[in-house]
């Protein structure tokens, strides 16, 4: 069952995208210089998709928490499954789809979680048909399975405790150990006053950060001075070195990357409002 569901779910994200560049030209934008940007009356690119729920034979299943999809305008699949980081390519006919060069990261994750993503990424070759209502998208599979999804709203940027999962440094993307002790994972949140806090993966921080436009200023961030093992200290002094300065930000449903002027950034996931803000 989990297997269908993640293989429907990441297929849905190349052909939605493929796909939409066939449709005619709507109320979106598009360039209109023959570049690979979508036009399309439903916005179906740039979008995050929660996954809702999955039926397989008759029997309605939901889903783990945080599972959702991402569009990649040029064809690309992103998946996050609370663990991996998965991707892939696809190719679309009509509204058949296969994936291909399916890949994602190697943490370690929980047993479950790991049965359930490889048994996923191996049932990527699945053909699949989408139909897309406004904000919802219903997936259904050669053997009547179904899955339902709809899109994620963007989270507010103030206010949001983001727990960080991934560390930027130019191209390359590395995620954050999962195997940090729970109080040193490193998470932040913006206050409305322009400061931000937070816990950097060893230590405890706070200091000013000023959001205008696409842009967050992080003024000189002040700190507890702990010392802990080397893996702690290494995700801390990469979330520090994100938070230096003039940084540009985008919030995607759920998902928050601050990239700063050097290369340097975190990619970083909302957490429930009633979790705690400090380790």
């Amino acid at each position: 069952m989990h297997t269908q569901r993640m293989a429907v779910s990441v297929s849905v994200l190349a052909l939605l995208t493929l796909a939409a560049c066939g449709t005619e030209s709507g109320s979106g934008s598009g360039s209109g210089d023959g570049s690979d940007t979508v036009r399309s009356d439903v916005p179906v690119t740039g979008v995050v998709w929660s996954v809702e729920s999955m039926t397989v034979d008759g029997k309605k299943t939901a889903t783990p928490d945080g599972s959702r999809l991402e569009i990649d305008p040029k064809g690309g699949v992103k998946a996050d499954f609370g663990c991996n980081r998965i991707g892939g390519e696809a190719r679309v006919e009509g509204d058949r789809i296969t994936v291909s060069r399916t890949h994602s990261t190697q943490m370690a994750c929980e047993e479950d979680v790991e049965k359930f993503e490889t048994a996923a990424v191996e049932a990527l070759s699945g053909e699949l048909t989408a139909k897309l209502s406004g904000k919802n998208l219903t997936l259904t599979t050669e053997d009547g399975g179904a899955i339902e999804l709809s899109e994620e709203e963007a989270a507010d940027l103030v206010g949001t405790r983001w727990v960080v999962n991934t560390l930027l440094s130019g191209e390359t993307a590395t995620s954050v150990p999962a195997d940090l002790p729970k109080g040193r994972v490193p998470h932040l949140t913006f206050g409305e006053d322009g400061t931000v806090q937070g816990e950097s993966g060893c230590n405890s921080f706070h200091g000013k950060a000023k959001a205008k436009g696409s842009t967050i200023t992080f003024g000189p961030l002040a700190g507890t001075r702990k010392m802990c093992p080397e893996a702690e200290m290494k995700v801390e002094r990469a979330v520090l070195a994100a938070l230096d300065g003039p940084t540009t930000y985008t919030i995607k449903g759920s998902t928050l990357t601050v990239t700063s002027d050097e290369g340097k950034g975190i990619g970083a996931t909302a957490a429930p409002a009633t979790t705690g803000e400090q380790g």
